[in-house]
C-alpha cells in the first residue's frame, strides 16, 4: 500500500498531469482538498471509490485515513491544489507517513503561479529585466514569516513577486512594495487562475488597490509585481542568437 501525493494543478482539471491523473485512476481511496480541489478531478477516480474530503479533517484524522487505507491494503490517492513543493502542509503528512512507515510517492503538479502568468500572457524573466521569480507570502493564521523573509527584502532585489495568500492586505502590500518599485511598477491580479471564474486584474502599484475594490476577490488571488510583467523593450535572448554557439548548434553543422 502506497500514499500517492498528487499535485492537482491550478484549477482547470485538464491541467492535472497524466501521471497524477494515472494515479487517481487506479486508487480506491482519494483524499482531497475539498476547499481548493475543482470536483470536476474527482472524475479520474474509480467507481466505487472512498473519497474522503479532507478540508474539516485535522491532520490526525488525515492520518487515520492513511492508516485505515494500509490495513485495508488500498493505494491512497492524496490530492492537493497547485503544486506540492509549496505552502501544501506536504512536509508535516510525509514526517507523519515516515513515523508509521507507510511508503509513499509524490508526483508535481502546475503552480498557481504559472498559470497566472499563463493567463497575463507574460514571461516572468526577461533579459536584463528581471532573471528571478520570488514565491512569498505574507504572515497568516496557519503560518508566520520566518525572521528575514520580509517583502522590503524581496523587494530591494527588485525581481518579479508572485505574492500568495495576501489579497486582504493589499494596501500594506503597496505601501511596502512602492519603495522599492516605484508606484508606476506593473502590478496585476489573477484570480482564481485556469478556473471558469478567472479574473484578472491589471495595473500599477499607484492604481491596483484601487481597481481591486471594484472587483472584490478572496484568498485564492495571486498578486504579481515587477517590471517584466509589462516591458516590450528589453532585448532578445542570446538564446537564439545565430552567432551563439551552443552544442545543439554547431559551427556551420
Amino acid at each position: 500500500m502506497t500514499v500517492h501525493f498528487i499535485g492537482a494543478g491550478p484549477g482547470a482539471p485538464d491541467l492535472i498531469t497524466v501521471r497524477g491523473r494515472d494515479l487517481l485512476a487506479r486508487c480506491p481511496v482519494c483524499l482531497y482538498a475539498g476547499s481548493l480541489v475543482p470536483a470536476a478531478l474527482l472524475d479520474h477516480c474509480p467507481p466505487g471509490a472512498r473519497i474522503v474530503d479532507t478540508a474539516p479533517l485535522s491532520l490526525d484524522e488525515i492520518a487515520a485515513e492513511f492508516s485505515r487505507a494500509t490495513a485495508a491494503g488500498h493505494d491512497v490517492a492524496r490530492l492537493h491544489s497547485g503544486d506540492l513543493s509549496i505552502w501544501s502542509a506536504l512536509g508535516e503528512q510525509l514526517r507523519r507517513l515516515d513515523r508509521l512507515g507507510i511508503p509513499y510517492t509524490i508526483t508535481p503538479g502546475v503552480p498557481s503561479f504559472a498559470a497566472a502568468a499563463a493567463a497575463l500572457g507574460r514571461e516572468l524573466t526577461l533579459p536584463e529585466v528581471a532573471q528571478s521569480v520570488v514565491l512569498t507570502r505574507t504572515s497568516g493564521r496557519a503560518s508566520a514569516m520566518p525572521e528575514g523573509e520580509s517583502l522590503a527584502a524581496f523587494a530591494a532585489t527588485r525581481a518579479t513577486l508572485a505574492i500568495h495568500l495576501s489579497i486582504h492586505v493589499l494596501d500594506q502590500l503597496v505601501a511596502e512594495l512602492t519603495p522599492h518599485y516605484g508606484a508606476d511598477c506593473p502590478a496585476a491580479i489573477v484570480y482564481r487562475a485556469s478556473w471558469p471564474e478567472q479574473r484578472i486584474v491589471r495595473g500599477t502599484l499607484a492604481t491596483i488597490a484601487a481597481l481591486a475594490r471594484e472587483a472584490p476577490m478572496e484568498r485564492t488571488a495571486l498578486i504579481l509585481v515587477g517590471a517584466a510583467l509589462a516591458a516590450d523593450d528589453f532585448r532578445d535572448s542570446a538564446l537564439y542568437d545565430p552567432g551563439y554557439q551552443r552544442r545543439f548548434r554547431g559551427r556551420g553543422e
